[in-house]
């Protein structure tokens, strides 16, 4: 029996219709390809090429490798569970499961993690590929690998490796994927073998998107070239501790031994501040261009999992029994991610047919193409999620150069040094020489711009002599070789809060809280990784790199790392907002959390719920997922009501907010509204005060056209970049931002509601007259986004998701863009809700980042969780898999999760033996 959806109906919403899609849009490629191949491809493409890279799934294949029979189940939707009768098999099936779907996903994730994205895709990704090198991703996995992780996680990677390359073996481009043969008319690509080094230097990418506070460092220092220490101090408040709650709210840290304990107790700790270089230290005025220049390097960068670094969150709660329905523990996870397609997911199940000592693993759950075991879900034990932690594992330090090396307090070190060669598709290749200090690798001399600004640059008298200039080089966890690898193996198969914890120890990279459930009943939460300890600073700001006063001193131990077990309360919330009070902890974890809008929003929800003894289900806890609540719309709402507006137009789109319960459901005209509202309010109060340089506030973003005409053509996937002044820096509108315009709401004279008068406008002086000029300024941009009548207004118009191939999809030919992207969909939610399908008011309201995957874990029955994927499971453009499950996403539906081998077999729709030669 296939796995159901929760709607009422038991029905893969809208089912029949997709496939007659794809079948229409198949139909006309072919068409399209067979009236141009000879023109624009020079060959000739039928259903054959298209077809041709699609997985076996019946029947049976030979490996050589196999020690026996491995059996592969897929269910309706194409989600594999693997069972096979020794760890190595497993892993070896797992290897070439994923090649079979996802191959051409994972060869370029390694290139890119190698820095060798140009051996692809030309000289167009050299620039990218400087930088990756200079950071050595594959060179810090390679020293893992050699020197760091345990012999039986070495024995799993050579495993899954050996079945990513038995899937390889014998086949063409062509025969792998459509890309591979529509990139076969661009270069003479072939994909090589895959290593295991491969799988471990995939964490580093997806560590280096979630690596922390490092663009607020930038932000903050370019803030000084415009703003005063107040002004500064207004855009970067303090964590609200006292309305928000942190995660750990029960413990403290026994500096007699060292540990951090459960139960009450208080330790003072403080932080530091300052402007344009960390502490007293007065910087060169050119680091202000060194910084912007830096910003130019990264905005290229593709990213692994996030936006650059940008609004990368995540949610992820667990409920105790004894405030749910079965009596057990709840667990819900949904991290926040950008969109990408595939979907950087990948669902699967790890089964042994018996458990033993040389078959340890009965694991389900998601995990990336490209890396064996899972990253989250749950065994037949325990369950558990993740969110990113904010931790700031990242320093940046202005260094000064003098030859050949560079200044640290009164001695002159030399760099250490290596020579990259890059190899270009089509062209010559090209060689770089990369230089190090002990902070790590310059990025400044990656741009020749910045290696100018550094050789020309202006010295105050608080740096050191001038010499041969200044760079910019990165301190950075990911940089060092750790474990984490053997802590996805050591995560899947624990069976009990000890070792739960004990594998939470080996997650060096990236930090991200863990919260955890098990059959027995027991909750918890640990935040891991390393996490650093500095002489002076804070890590808030660049650190000069000649005082050796602000290198890093050490990393918090793992046993002073807050936890939270069995809380008396219930249930624990985390969704990126602070770990613990600031008064309660010794160490500096960030001085940058998420302000906790919507982890308090799910705390409040949870309250809600078992209020006078009431219980939580699994259906529950999809709604709370579900929840588009704007908590800034609940401040601003009532004071924008109150002004007087004497334009019958304006008004009209005035009266939408009155009786509005805040809720941003994809069919709301209230939300499209208050939203373009709340964009022009921050590009009237702060946009025409901050430095044009700030990257965040100011990049133009890669959002989708705004819907003008009604229904949006279901084919279209050409994006645009979204619009913003050319010479100012705009706010993101992410829940900093709420508690900046929170924390001035009342004093209606402040200085930020003052604006410049306009061709059209008058200047503003004080709250209200901002607010009534911002709502006029809606009601015009939505006029002409959406036309003049607002009864065919709505927020999904405007809030829409597009999913693109982050390759080919992007840079490739039209006629194969419109092959592999797919959308648009209409979206509810938005920016800092619970559904956190966010948006950046820099460059329009089109969908940035979203819940990547959502699934809810009942450990009563582990075969009643619920789970769903953003995309589906193929990365091949015409399965039936591509985007099977992106319609139920949307909905806010789940679909079944088959564990038990009574359950998946209940759900196979087909099955694969894989047969040792």
């Amino acid at each position: 029996m296939p796995p159901t959806t929760t709607a009422s109906s038991g029905q893969k919403p809208g089912k029949s219709g997709r496939k007659k899609g794809r079948r229409a849009r198949l139909f006309l490629i072919v068409l399209v390809l067979a009236v141009i191949g000879g023109i624009a491809f020079g060959g000739f493409w039928t259903v054959s090429t298209v077809r041709a890279s699609f997985p076996q799934t019946t029947g049976e294949i030979t490996l050589d490798g196999l020690s026996g029979p491995v059996d592969v189940k897929r269910d309706s939707y194409g989600i594999p569970q693997i069972y096979a009768s020794s760890d190595e098999d497993l892993f070896m099936a797992q290897g070439f499961v994923q090649a079979q779907d996802r191959f051409y996903e994972m060869d370029v994730r390694r290139h890119m993690t190698s820095g060798r994205l140009s051996e692809m895709f030309g000289s167009s990704q050299v620039k990218d590929d400087e930088f990756l090198r200079t950071m050595g991703w594959d060179r810090v996995a390679q020293e893992e690998y050699d020197t760091k992780l345990s012999d039986s996680t070495k024995k799993y990677l050579q495993a899954y490796a050996k079945g990513v390359n038995a899937y390889l073996k014998g086949k063409d481009g062509k025969d792998i994927s459509l890309e591979y043969a529509a990139l076969g008319f661009r270069n003479d690509y072939k994909p090589q073998e895959w290593t295991p080094v491969d799988s471990v230097a995939w964490l580093k990418a997806m560590a280096w998107d979630l690596r922390g506070n490092m663009q607020d460092e930038i932000d903050r220092s370019l803030m000084t070239s415009r703003l005063g220490p107040q002004q500064i101090k207004d855009l970067y408040p303090e964590y609200p501790y006292s309305r928000n709650e942190t995660i750990v709210q029960d413990g403290e840290y026994d500096s007699a031994t060292g540990t951090y304990v459960q139960g009450d107790g208080t330790t003072t700790t403080g932080s530091t501040a300052g402007t344009g270089l960390a502490g007293d230290t007065a910087a060169p005025s050119d680091l202000e261009s060194q910084l912007s220049g830096l910003y130019n390097v990264l905005d290229d960068l593709p990213t692994a999992v996030g936006v650059n670094g940008n609004g990368i969150g995540s949610n992820a709660w667990v409920v105790s029994g004894a405030h749910t329905i079965t009596g057990k523990p709840l667990l819900a996870n949904d991290p926040h991610l950008s969109p990408s397609l595939p979907s950087v997911w990948y669902q699967m199940g790890l089964h042994c047919t018996t458990l033993s000592a040389t078959c340890q693993y009965d694991v389900s759950g998601y995990t990336f193409a490209g890396m064996p075991g899972v990253i989250i879900g749950h065994n037949q034990d325990i369950a558990w999620g993740m969110t990113n932690s904010g931790a700031d594992v990242t320093d940046l330090y202005l260094e000064k150069l003098t030859g050949d090396g560079y200044q640290v307090d009164d001695k002159v070190k030399p760099f250490t040094t290596r020579e990259e060669t890059i190899k270009v598709a089509g062209g010559a290749s090209k060689t770089i020489i990369v230089r190090e200090t002990d902070n790590g690798p310059l990025l400044s001399d990656r741009d020749d711009e910045l290696v100018k600004v550094g050789q020309k640059a202006t010295v105050n008298s608080a740096a050191p002599d001038r010499g041969d200039g200044y760079g910019i080089s990165l301190r950075w966890t990911g940089l060092e070789a750790g474990n984490s690898m053997d802590a996805v193996f050591e995560l899947d198969k624990a069976s009990d809060w000890t070792e739960f914890r004990d594998a939470a120890a080996s997650f060096d990279v990236p930090s991200e809280n863990l919260v955890y459930a098990d059959t027995q009943g027991n909750i918890g939460y640990q935040l891991p990784g390393k996490i650093p300890t500095r002489g002076k600073g804070d890590g808030s700001l660049p650190a000069p790199g000649w005082d050796s006063k602000y290198d890093w001193t050490g990393y918090i131990k793992q046993a002073e790392l807050p936890y939270d077990y069995n809380p008396e309360r219930g249930y624990i919330v985390t969704a990126n907002q602070a770990v613990i009070d600031k008064d309660k902890y010794p160490y500096t974890i960030t001085t940058d959390w998420g302000y906790g809008t919507r982890s308090q929003r799910i705390t409040d929800l949870i309250e809600s719920k078992i209020k006078d003894g009431g219980k939580i289900s699994t259906e529950d806890m999809r709604q709370m997922q579900l929840d588009n609540s704007s908590e800034i719309a609940k401040l601003l709402v009532p004071k924008l009501l109150k002004i007087d507006v004497d334009d019958p137009d304006v008004r009209e789109a005035q009266k939408l907010l009155e009786g509005w319960d805040y809720t941003q459901d994809a069919d709301s005209a209230a939300a499209a509204y208050f939203n373009s509202v709340w964009r022009n309010i921050l590009k009237l109060a702060f946009g025409n005060k901050l430095p044009k340089e700030l990257r965040v506030e100011g990049q133009c973003l890669n959002v989708a056209p705004v819907d003008t005409t009604g229904p949006a053509d279901e084919d279209q996937t050409v994006l645009e970049c979204g619009e913003r002044a050319a010479d100012q820096a705009q706010p993101d509108g992410g829940d900093r931002w709420f508690e900046v315009v929170r924390n001035i709401i009342d004093d209606e004279d402040n200085d930020w509601w003052k604006s410049p008068a306009t061709r059209t406008d008058e200047a503003t002086d004080t709250r209200d007259e901002l607010f009534r000029r911002a709502m006029t300024d809606a009601r015009w941009e939505l006029t002409a986004k959406l036309g003049k009548d607002i009864d065919t207004w709505n927020w999904g118009r405007l809030h829409r998701l597009f999913l693109k191939n982050q390759t080919l999809g992007v840079d490739g030919p039209d006629v194969v863009q419109y092959m592999l992207n797919r959308g648009p969909w209409k979206l509810s939610g938005g920016e800092a809700t619970v559904n956190a399908t966010g948006w950046n008011a820099a460059g329009g309201y089109g969908v940035v980042w979203v819940p990547s995957m959502r699934m809810v874990v009942n450990l009563g029955d582990l075969d009643k969780s619920k789970w769903i994927n953003l995309t589906g499971a193929s990365g091949h453009a015409y399965s039936a898999h591509y985007t099977d499950q992106t319609d139920i996403w949307a909905e806010g539906q789940l679909l079944d999760w088959s564990f038990s081998e009574k359950a998946v077999d209940n759900s196979t729709s087909d099955t694969l033996v894989l047969k040792p030669s």
